[in-house]
């Protein structure tokens, strides 16, 4: 990682000359709207496209964007941003705090796949047109970090193109359109087959490579990805399927690089649910008993070496080592087989039950080997899981819809800090406050939903922690999801091309440097 990384900050010196970019990843964003898809797909696309008062820079850390400076305002009432001078839309449109407003209630509208992200926001003041405060409902000393992939939209193109609020179902303009302020721009979107950017001269920064043209296919088919590669028809494909590590390095004119992704893919149950699909009396994962059982039948270690080929690692919680608020000590959940059952027949279940277990098939790495691994692995204990795959672009709407009963999730922090899964996933849903609005089983814990507001405010570190660690403890103690593995990240690429491979898996165009 170092490595690479080093390769492109000595490229940035070199003079530049205009290349072409032909990538592909087996996920294509499901929407151009920067409101309307919280996930990294989109994130990695848009990010070239759209940017925030804030962003993160090659080692993860925030820096300046649209925003040139920031400072918390008062006794931790919230936070006064300085915006940039001379900025401009790729319309034209000069960029002014009136566009970070209507972007704040665009984002935070009930319509928005953002909306949690401005959960505690009393209000968004416009002090002039190049300041902009955000006053809060208790201190906030994370907030930069949160909107690190909040991105700006020009009031006046939207207004006028019908796009005032994100549309997630229906769509509309900014679905296939885009008018951002970033280093690139969408000129054509064949959604599922094509998607083309083209540099934007009058960008305001200058930490670019030589990138001028991006090329983006969407390939699930593995093979075909890997073969386009070794062709010379691609220049980098995420991901490598991990049976092809080896054949890639060992090939001329390609090469792969591989790091550790900060996202964590775990098992979701239905909590809320008064019935299973399956059908059967009630809901059995209401007691934390056969919730249990899910974990002790499933044998993590043997997941992360045949199927993950050895390149993940088991995760314990909802968050991986090193990052912040990560929860020392906690351990997860022993492969035990006999465990299993004893607790499925003490809960009243020693025969087992049916019930749905959902995966996507084209958004996680090997997502449905894993998933078939854990349905055999589910069988042998008694249960009766009924699997069913499907691609992604149907996935989220069935997980919204509530058409699921167990299910496969990975979810990466934004914030890079244990907060944020916790907002995300821990919290019992409420549209009004703007939380739980991934918590797709609807998990709730007055404990939980109490703590929260402080981690959110405490800035005393230690005593953030402690409160962090007893979240993790109720969540484990609860099995409210299980924690399976952080998924690695694997690149493939043509020979001279150099990237900077983050662990939040955006591929950011303006560090690319093609060789000539």
């Amino acid at each position: 990682m170092k490595t690479v990384i080093a390769a492109v900050l000595l490229a940035a010196a070199l003079p530049a000359g205009a290349a072409e970019l032909r990538f592909a990843t087996t996920a294509d964003p499901n929407t151009l709207d920067p409101h309307a898809g919280n996930s990294s797909p989109v994130f990695s696309m848009l990010g070239n496209v759209y940017e925030g008062l804030v962003r993160r820079g090659r080692d993860m850390s925030i820096e300046p964007a649209l925003a040139t400076a920031w400072e918390p305002i008062g006794d931790g009432e919230g936070w006064r941003f300085t915006l940039r001078e001379g900025v401009t839309f790729h319309g034209g449109e000069a960029f002014t705090a009136e566009d970070v407003l209507f972007s704040y209630e665009r984002a935070s509208a009930p319509e928005a796949d953002t909306a949690s992200w401005f959960a505690g926001v009393d209000r968004v003041k416009v002090v002039d047109p190049l300041t902009v405060e955000f006053h809060t409902e208790r201190p906030n000393p994370i907030f930069p970090d949160s909107i690190a992939n909040w991105m700006m939209m020009d009031a006046g193109w939207a207004a006028e193109n019908g796009a005032e609020r994100p549309d997630i179902e229906r769509g509309n303009f900014a679905t296939l359109n885009t008018n951002g302020t970033g280093p690139y721009r969408v000129t054509e979107r064949q959604p599922g087959l094509r998607t083309v950017l083209d540099s934007f001269d009058g960008w305001w920064g200058d930490d670019r490579g030589n990138v001028t043209r991006a090329v983006h296919t969407p390939v699930q088919n593995a093979a075909t990805a890997v073969a386009a590669l070794l062709s010379g028809e691609l220049d980098l494909i995420d991901p490598v399927p991990l049976q092809d590590i080896d054949r890639l390095r060992a090939a001329e004119g390609v090469d792969v690089i591989q790091g550790i992704e900060a996202r964590i893919i775990m098992l979701g149950f239905p909590h809320d649910a008064e019935g299973l699909l399956a059908g059967g009396e009630g809901n059995p994962f209401t007691d934390p008993r056969v919730r249990a059982a899910v974990a002790h039948a499933i044998d993590v270690p043997a997941i992360v070496q045949t199927v993950m080929r050895g390149a993940a690692e088991p995760a314990t919680q909802l968050i991986g080592a090193g990052l912040r608020g990560y929860s020392e000590g906690v351990t997860a959940p022993a492969y035990d087989p006999d465990r299993a059952r004893a607790l499925l027949a003490e809960a009243g279940h020693p025969d087992g039950f049916a019930f749905s277990l959902r995966c996507p098939n084209d958004r996680y790495l090997n997502d449905e080997a894993v998933c078939t691994a854990i349905s055999t692995m589910l069988s042998q204990v008694g249960l009766q899981p009924v699997l069913e795959t499907m691609p992604v672009a149907n996935y989220w709407p069935a997980l919204r819809a509530d058409d699921h009963d167990m299910y496969l999730l990975g979810w990466s922090p934004g914030t890079f800090d244990a907060e944020h899964p916790l907002r995300f996933l821990a919290a019992t849903p409420d549209e009004a406050q703007k939380l739980g609005s991934w918590n797709f089983g609807g998990y709730s814990d007055a404990r939980v939903d109490e703590l929260l507001p402080l981690i959110q405010s405490e800035i005393d570190e230690p005593a953030r922690q402690a409160m962090i660690d007893e979240v993790v403890r109720i969540m484990a103690e609860d099995t409210a999801y299980v924690p399976l593995y952080v998924e690695p990240l694997v690149w493939g690429l043509r020979d001279g091309v150099e990237v900077v491979q983050r662990p939040d898996n955006f591929l950011n165009l303006r560090w690319i440097r093609m060789p000539g």
